[in-house]
């Protein structure tokens, strides 16, 4: 079996810290997204892989647990393999928790596990379901509810605006999960008897489910506002008028005043996020002006400038 190394998966050295990490995960993440690759293998393959160096750099408890690993691995490296390597000492021996992210599409299919044989030998998991220590002590009680599973889902701001459904597999079953508008990143939803199955009869656990708001690039969230920017010709900023704003709604125009400079930033209420859960609450739209020069003007348009300069003085 092969080692992973996880850091050189992720681009960082070995002494990164938790946030650097989290950084690195984030920019690969959304660069690798099935749904900006849709159809390129490679792309999936290199999501999985990125996904699962997460999971484990992530966590303190099994980057210590690699980590200690992987001082191991290199001993056994150096000496060309001729000695055994003893997993045991190792790999999970049922600790009564698994974790498990979906390292394929995020919320299109959550068939397999989508972690290595690698990562399964370390640390366990077997996709959904409890661990051999957990099933042998449960086995001596009767209607012991299932164990609740963890599991984590990407969707994008646009789909956390407006609300969306997403259909799934999780162990032969169809689930169709409906999120509301407004949801944020990193809020879990519970979805009652989704969970591990039920001991002699006992009723299933729960699924809970993680949600990551991916960022988008015009919008940025803060709570239930949004900001982005507008861009204004000089001439409108001078004078006034209308500029368009493409937005989640649609296409809007927004006044400009005359002699708007830029950076000024003009609040649009009430078209921010929907807040979670209310009906027809939202956050603000707040809309920073970037006021463009013109270019590639005339001899005429140039001498015109010129007098409007004199005439300023």
């Amino acid at each position: 079996m092969d080692y992973k190394d996880y850091y050189k998966i992720l681009g960082v050295n070995k002494n990164a810290t938790q946030d650097e990490i989290k950084k690195a995960y984030r920019k690969l993440a959304v660069k690798y997204h099935p749904d900006k690759n849709k159809g390129k293998k490679e792309a999936e393959e290199k999501f999985k892989e990125i996904n699962e160096a997460n999971e484990v750099l992530g966590d303190k408890d099994k980057r210590k647990k690699y980590d200690e690993l992987g001082e191991n691995w290199k001993y056994y490296q150096q000496s060309g393999g001729q000695q055994d390597f003893d997993w045991s000492q190792y790999a999970n021996q049922g600790s009564g928790y698994t974790q498990y992210t979906y390292g394929n599409d995020f919320g299109d299919s959550f068939s397999g596990t989508g972690f290595s044989d690698f990562f399964e030998t370390l640390f366990g998991g077997g996709g959904f379901g409890s661990s051999r220590q957990s099933e042998r002590g449960s086995a001596r009680k009767a209607n012991l509810r299932g164990e609740d599973l963890s599991a984590e889902m990407s969707i994008t701001l646009e789909d956390a605006f407006k609300g969306s459904e997403k259909l799934f597999d999780l162990n032969g079953q169809s689930i169709k999960l409906r999120i509301k508008p407004g949801i944020a990143s990193g809020q879990t939803l519970r979805l009652s008897g989704k969970g591990g199955a039920g001991i002699r009869g006992g009723n299933p656990g729960d699924l809970l489910l993680k949600i990551h708001v991916l960022q988008d690039p015009l919008y940025e969230r803060k709570g239930d506002d949004l900001y982005t920017d507008i861009r204004v010709d000089l001439y409108t900023a001078v004078l006034g008028g209308k500029a368009s704003l493409k937005t989640f709604k649609g296409t809007i125009n927004i006044n400009i005043p005359k002699e708007a400079q830029s950076g000024k930033v003009l609040r649009l209420q009430g078209l921010g996020m929907p807040k979670y859960g209310k009906t027809n609450e939202s956050g603000d739209l707040y809309a920073k002006i970037i006021v463009e020069t013109p270019v590639n003007l005339s001899e005429k348009e140039l001498k015109l400038f010129r007098e409007l300069a004199e005439l300023r003085k």
